[in-house]
């Protein structure tokens, strides 16, 4: 999902003159990071387990797209240190950004006064626990590991040198020219050449030693059995050693990933660069939030939880533990949710006004619009990529894709798409680019490859998730600007024709039956060929929408099968579980509010807060369904845009 950060927003409101006395008084801290664009990251606040359609469930279960080049992993690292912004126009670059009305989001259900809070200024200040599908929360609570006796001895991570970690790597991916490896037995005893058999084989799969006896002196050679065979079957199966797993033991390590400020595929190919092995052996239920601690469950093929442990030494903003053996891997969307605990730093609002605000959350709920990270943050939304793919216009596929457009980009971003505005030459635009894994770079490389009339195949070159997310945006957009009207319309009680689930089917409310309905049992569809429309007003609105699109309502199937739309259905209202709150006061800005599960199995104390502090916080708790928005749930309490582009309007301490 294509998605951007908004590493730390201060929430904030025109003020009336009631708002201005409570909000004197509390000091506005500065924001010191700045917001970056990025495809591997979120803007506020997402439950991170969007789901897509059921079709695409049905085709991409457990599904990591693995890095297929390792320059392209190059290219990640290069990203990362790339800073080509400038800070002081940030402002200026997000008035082409989109705002919240922009995307159909343009209702509340609360009567609540809003008020201002700074969201995520600490990224402690977000923590996600996953839900499992049992109703198991996730949690960190035990580095500890299964006893096993077929595990190697723990001296098996330290025997070797990184000398020799760094040439058996070499050996194992026939980096050169070299077909063995001598490591010397410097204290020469059974054990000691025992432990090193073991480490080369365990943590260089398809590698094979023997010892042998040069110049009087005793060495492991380490040698690929069966050759390029060997390494083809390091780098593409499943399990390379199938013959030292033992039988009694689950097939997949499962394990609590337990990150900081790290988003979960950047987690994944670390893991993978330390293992040696390729990230499409690891499997998860969903994604989470960069800018946050979250609290995962994780599985991985054959990869023994001692050695995974292990890794807990040199790991940076993130633990493994809770390891056990399983014979199942982990399903995408296969969870039941999310739990949150966020904290709102500096709040405005007085004490009914908070009271009200959550008792409404609790009570009724928020609208499940589709956040703002859906959509992309520069002045070419995802969604209308989306609507050029359904209208099968490639040209303009491409030219929303590649053409120069206000926002804020990385500089050689900024640079590719001035030279294809000047050029319309991809090789030419593609030098610009150092970093090829990016969708513009993706594309420029399909165009190489399949030239400027086959945009189609072109556009193929890009992940299909990546590819549908595009539709999946103008099936959101559309979904957000139907609700608003249906809720203006009708506002929150159901009403006949609208529509309900009986089990996974939709079925109209009839007249005499609408009284043993709420708005809580109300769905809307996304447009699609396998699904109905409501019979009032809001089902000629959906239809009105897509013929000013182009589009026909009645075939959202594509020559291309990949772009048909089947559809689905979505609750207008969600009403959040196990909702808790409490305001606390507090001095130090950078001091944190709660403890995590990693301060508890550290033994770090609860941070103990004065009774009066000159600030006020409001540490929120809630669990959300699969493909929720809590960026939504957040907008609800405070009543604010949740854009960047507003944020910053509103806000000029987070600029400086």
């Amino acid at each position: 999902m294509e998605t951007v950060e908004m590493n730390s927003v201060s929430l904030k409101r025109p003020r009336s003159e009631d708002d201005v006395a409570n909000a004197d008084e509390i000091k506005r801290h500065k924001i010191s990071e700045k917001s970056k664009a990025g495809n591997d990251s979120e803007q506020s606040i997402e439950t991170v387990t969007e789901q897509p359609d059921k079709s695409l469930l049905e085709d991409t279960k457990n599904e990591i797209i693995p890095n297929d080049e390792s320059e392209e992993q190059d290219d990640e690292e290069e990203e990362d240190s790339d800073e080509d912004g400038d800070p002081e126009s940030f402002a200026d670059m997000m008035k082409h950004g989109l705002t919240e009305s922009d995307v159909g989001i343009t209702k509340f259900v609360s009567s609540h006064k809003g008020f201002s809070g700074i969201l995520k200024e600490r990224y402690s200040d977000f923590v996600v626990h996953e839900i499992g599908k049992d109703g198991r929360v996730s949690h960190l609570d035990d580095f500890s590991v299964p006893v096993d006796d077929e595990d190697p001895p723990e001296e098996t991570f330290t025997v070797l040198s990184d000398e020799d970690k760094q040439r058996l790597e070499e050996l194992q991916l026939l980096k050169n020219k070299e077909t063995s490896v001598a490591i010397e037995v410097i204290e020469d005893t059974k054990e000691k050449r025992t432990v090193i058999h073991q480490a080369v084989k365990s943590l260089f799969p398809g590698l094979e030693t023997k010892t042998e006896d040069r110049d009087g002196k005793k060495y492991i050679i380490a040698y690929h059995a069966a050759g390029k065979k060997a390494l083809a079957k390091v780098r593409t199966a499943t399990d390379p050693r199938k013959h030292s797993w033992p039988k009694s033991r689950g097939s997949y390590c499962h394990f609590v990933l337990y990150k900081e400020n790290k988003d979960t595929m950047d987690a994944i190919n670390v893991l993978s660069k330390f293992l040696r092995v390729k990230p499409n052996i690891f499997s998860y239920m969903g994604t989470k939030d960069k800018r946050a601690i979250t609290v995962q469950e994780i599985a991985v093929l054959r990869i023994t939880a001692q050695r995974l442990a292990h890794l807990n030494k040199c790991l940076m903003n993130f633990k493994l533990g809770n390891f056990s053996y399983k014979n199942h891997p982990l399903k995408l969307g296969e969870l039941q949710g999310n739990h949150f605990t966020v904290v709102l730093r500096s709040i405005t609002g007085t004490d009914d006004q908070i009271e009200q605000a959550m008792h409404s959350l609790r009570e009724i709920g928020f609208i499940n619009y589709y956040g703002m990270q859906r959509f992309g943050t520069t002045a070419v939304p995802t969604y209308q990529i989306g609507r050029a793919i359904l209208q099968n216009n490639w040209n303009e596929v491409m030219d929303l894709i590649l053409k120069p457009r206000p926002g804020a980009e990385k500089g050689y971003l900024v640079k590719c798409r001035e030279e294809w505005a000047k050029t319309k030459d991809p090789a030419a635009a593609l030098k610009k680019l150092p970093v090829k894994r990016c969708v513009e770079g993706q594309l420029l490389r399909g165009l190489l490859k399949y030239g400027m009339k086959n945009i189609i195949s072109a556009f193929g070159i890009i992940p299909r998730n990546n590819r549908l997310m595009y539709i999946h945006s103008y099936q959101s957009y559309v979904w957000n600007n139907m609700v608003s009207k249906r809720i203006e319309e009708y506002g929150l009680r159901a009403v006949p024709g609208d529509l309900t689930l009986k089990g996974a089917t939709a079925v109209h409310i009839e007249e005499g039956d609408v009284d043993n309905y709420t708005i809580h049992d109300v769905v809307m569809p996304l447009p699609g060929f396998d699904i109905i429309y409501p019979k009032h007003k809001i089902g000629e609105a959906y239809k009105e929408m897509l013929v000013a699109d182009n589009l026909d309502i009645n075939n959202m199937r594509h020559k291309i099968r990949d772009y048909s739309l089947s559809g689905a259905y979505r609750k207008i209202i969600i009403r959040p579980q196990d909702v808790n709150w409490a305001v606390v006061a507090y001095d130090d800005p950078k001091i944190p509010l709660f403890t995590t599960d990693l301060d508890k199995l550290e033994g770090k104390p609860l941070p103990v807060l004065p009774t009066d502090g000159k600030f006020r916080a409001l540490k929120m708790e809630f669990s959300l369904p699969p493909s929720t928005y809590a960026t939504m749930a957040i907008r609800e309490v405070l009543k604010m845009d949740t854009s960047i582009k507003n944020q910053t309007q509103l806000n000029t301490t987070w600029l400086r």
